[in-house]
């Protein structure tokens, strides 16, 4: 009978490792401690539940970084993806998708599956035999975390993802927000509209502002300090950084024209997208926070449009954990020091949703070739799958490692190419179309299950 891969943590990564490794022929256990023991951020028990945004991000697979790790994944049948394509919604040049949907549908398809089993609970150790891949997320339980930091050697690296808040669309104003993507991107109608958008004037933008400095905030815990990924800044901690940041950030006022008042140029745009299917929710972009719930109705109703705003959900913050991988993983992602545990997910060090899915799929295959005793051959660096890890299992610096989204910065120079910004449009097309061809070739080599 063929070994099982257990997989602690049923996320992004989890759920991809688990379908990948069952559709080899490999049987896998799912182990996850939802809903027995929640989280400060999940509120269900579904597998692959999203909590800080509902988005995929840019779904361009020729000129975005992410938008080309969609396509591998696709290629690689890779179940999150799949689900995200059936229950996407609009969202201009985006893949944003209904969360409560798309993480029932994985949930279903998983629990489904013949070749894979759920076990509720949580693991607090690291074991000592048998396969496992570890896939806990930016949320490792403490007592697993501990377990973690006491192998390693290595203190806990941490910092903070917050989540942005959710409106009601049905106490949106809109005699003053209107429908519109940014340079109205998107082939359809619906794409064109994905976003609701609210104005601001210089005076409100600037009220706004010192309202958002002076609001008060989430203290933290003794010991912990407030290092951010960038891409996922307190909208607050922005504002720390100069008055002026959010209006070249989120609240950026190009591309957009008011049809309210198409003669008045906003100072600043507030934007929001569709959080679920029946258009009934709306996520405020790039609004992540971690000030008191109390402060964030009276500074979001602030905005234009949201004077009335009901909220479904106010924003939170919690702490993230990864490993410093450069020193801890070697190339397969195992942990050296205990080469039958696998590592995958954020708690590698990439960032966002899908790298998370991307490095759980390698994952899953990995361990599935190694318990089926077909080594896989080598994942070629210029696919973006072979980028990103490369760079957690060596390519980055180790003393300054920290979390990172797949970008064109990962990817080995194409010869030839002209550089900056003039060149950009061709090296990147010129990057997409190398990866593609290695990424085709390698799921050939490797018998990509069909």
């Amino acid at each position: 009978m063929t070994q099982e891969l257990h997989i602690i943590g049923g996320g992004m990564a989890g759920s991809e490792a688990a379908w990948q490794a069952a559709n080899a022929g490999v049987p896998v256990v799912i182990h996850e401690m939802r809903p027995q023991t929640g989280t400060f951020a999940h509120q269900t028990g579904n597998l692959a539940e999203m909590v800080c945004s509902n988005s995929f991000r840019s779904d361009d697979d020729e000129q975005n970084a992410v938008g080309l790790l969609h396509w591998e994944m696709r290629a690689a049948d890779g179940l999150i993806m799949a689900m995200a394509d059936r229950h996407r919604l609009p969202a201009g040049g985006a893949l944003a998708v209904d969360r409560e949907a798309f993480a029932e549908a994985v949930t279903a398809a998983l629990r489904a599956h013949p070749g894979i089993r759920v076990e509720p609970g949580e693991i607090d150790h690291l074991p000592q035999s048998g396969q496992w891949i570890i896939a806990t997320g930016p949320l490792t339980s403490a007592s697993l975390g501990a377990a973690i930091a006491a192998e390693t050697g290595e203190d806990r690296l941490a910092f903070f993802d917050a989540i942005a808040p959710i409106v009601h669309a049905d106490s949106i104003d809109m005699e003053k927000a209107w429908f519109q993507s940014r340079y109205d991107k998107g082939e359809t109608e619906e794409e064109r509209r994905a976003y609701l958008n609210c104005p601001m004037g210089r005076d409100q933008y600037e009220a706004f502002i010192d309202a958002l400095l002076a609001a008060e905030k989430t203290e933290f815990h003794e010991g912990e300090t407030a290092g951010y990924f960038d891409g996922c800044l307190p909208i607050e901690v922005m504002a720390e950084r100069g008055r002026e940041t959010l209006r070249h950030g989120p609240m950026k006022p190009v591309g957009l024209t008011n049809p309210h008042a198409p003669d008045v140029k906003a100072h600043a745009i507030v934007q929001l997208r569709r959080d679920n299917a029946l258009g009934t929710l709306f996520n405020i972009v790039g609004f992540q926070t971690k000030m008191k719930y109390g402060a964030q109705t009276d500074v979001f109703k602030m905005i234009p449009g949201l004077e009335n705003a009901r909220f479904a959900r106010l924003g939170g913050i919690h702490r993230n954990t990864f490993l410093n991988s450069p020193t801890l993983l070697d190339a397969q992602m195992r942990l050296r020091s205990r080469p039958n545990i696998r590592f995958a997910g954020q708690v590698t060090g990439v960032e966002g949703y899908v790298e998370s899915a991307a490095m759980g799929l390698i994952a899953g295959r990995m361990a599935a070739a190694e318990i089926l005793g077909q080594p896989l051959p080598d994942v070629p660096q210029d696919s973006a799958m072979g980028a990103l890890i490369h760079h957690i299992t060596g390519g980055a610096e180790a003393k300054t490692f920290q979390p990172m989204n797949v970008n064109f910065g990962l990817f080995r120079p194409l010869d030839g190419l002209r550089g900056g910004r003039r060149g950009r449009k061709e090296r990147y097309k010129g990057y997409t179309d190398r990866a593609k061809a290695a990424w085709t070739e390698w799921l050939a080599q490797a018998h990509a299950p069909a």
